[in-house]
């Protein structure tokens, strides 16, 4: 079991968009592996590649007891109203804030086989696939924040122990 370290809001990789997965080889195989023991670890919903530190269209999630993953994943549906949501980041530890997501979401992608693999959900389902994809997007939950509330996150971010000031 690989439990890899979290890069921090900060580190240049969570802003870079990343690049799709094309072999699914070994080294394939042990990025998704590193993704699921990383995301096993208790209060995780999901990590993506750039939160490890690689630039690769993958991420893991683990809701409700479900563990999987999905390499190269686009989001194809957002549906229902756009609901403000308590919502975390391990890359922004100790912050929270309300940020807008759809009720629904539904992302299709590739398991290591190359298979088309769909996943759909709805709550905590739909926020981990909208905010592991933004990942992927180079964008962390901090950009979708509605004004003032990105204003009250940024005041609560220079305030942390961790973040480089």
């Amino acid at each position: 079991m690989t439990v890899r370290e979290i890069r921090l809001f900060g580190d240049p990789v969570l802003k870079t968009v990343s690049d799709p997965i094309v072999n699914f080889d070994d080294k394939a195989k042990s990025l998704i592996q590193d993704l699921i023991d990383t995301t096993q670890l208790p209060g995780r919903a999901g990590v993506a590649a750039p939160q490890i530190g690689v630039n690769l269209r993958a991420f893991s999630y683990n809701v409700d007891g479900v563990v999987g993953y999905l390499i190269n994943p686009t989001l194809i549906e957002v549906s229902g109203q756009k609901l403000l949501v308590d919502e975390g980041c391990l890359s922004v530890p100790g912050l929270w804030h309300k940020t807008p997501r759809y009720e629904f979401a539904k992302a299709v992608g590739l398991d290591l086989d190359g298979n088309t693999v769909e996943i759909e959900g709805s709550g905590l389902m739909a926020q981990a696939l909208q905010h592991e994809c933004d990942h992927l997007d180079g964008l962390v939950y901090l950009d979708r924040l509605e004004d003032d509330e990105r204003r009250e996150a940024m005041k609560n971010l220079r305030a942390t122990d961790w973040f480089m000031k």
